[in-house]
């Protein structure tokens, strides 16, 4: 997993509340060979006609926003089905956060797991957020994990919170097994330790 440190980049409003996972990717892709990627597909129905047209009018097929890495949106994102293809879906695309006021739990923990940042903002700045985007006051966003922070292009930075754990697993590119695995000396020392001190606990 590619740690994340701090992302800037181009950002794209998708201010659309109760976005759900069918429709981040919908269930007929989920059969998808993984080292196929799952970029192509993300928001397929939003983003395509059913010949396979893109959809101009679809923010995603806008030049501003084509090479967007945060996406910038509304309220209960990814609620739904619990399908992790849709992390993998903005992943493959070069989605490295999103920034809405909530998410689903299980998308929302999806993320985490898969290299990408949730942040949680107000309801009232991910739309200011989202406007000045919308009307290109500027382009790009800055995600910082390290400070905890989204700063702005006219210097305002909004503070988030990430579980400490979760970003320790971030800032190091690891998921939960990679970071136990990174104590293997340390498990490896405890358990001999300990079956010294007591032999007939292996037994």
């Amino acid at each position: 997993m590619k740690a994340f440190i701090c992302v800037e980049g181009v950002a794209v409003p998708f201010e659309q509340r109760n976005v759900d996972t069918d429709q981040i990717v919908p269930g007929r892709f989920l059969k998808r060979d993984r080292a196929l990627g799952y970029g192509a597909v993300l928001f397929h129905d939003l983003r395509f006609t059913e010949l396979g047209d893109e959809i101009a009018e679809f923010v995603l097929n806008q030049p501003a926003y084509r090479d967007a890495t945060i996406l910038v949106t509304g309220e209960n994102f990814g609620c739904g089905s619990s399908r992790e293809a849709a992390v993998y879906a903005l992943a493959d695309y070069g989605i490295r956060a999103v920034i809405a006021p909530s998410f689903g739990d299980i998308f929302h923990n999806n993320c985490l797991k898969n290299g990408i940042l949730p942040v949680c903002l107000p309801e009232h700045v991910v739309s200011l957020i989202g406007e000045a985007l919308r009307t290109q006051q500027y382009r790009s966003v800055v995600v910082d994990l390290e400070n905890q922070q989204v700063r702005l292009p006219d210097g305002t930075n909004y503070p988030f919170h990430v579980d400490a754990f979760w970003r320790t697993c971030l800032l190091q590119g690891m998921d939960e097994l990679e970071l136990t695995l990174s104590h293997q000396d340390s498990i490896s020392n405890f358990e001999d330790n300990y079956y010294q001190r007591y032999p007939w606990a292996k037994l």
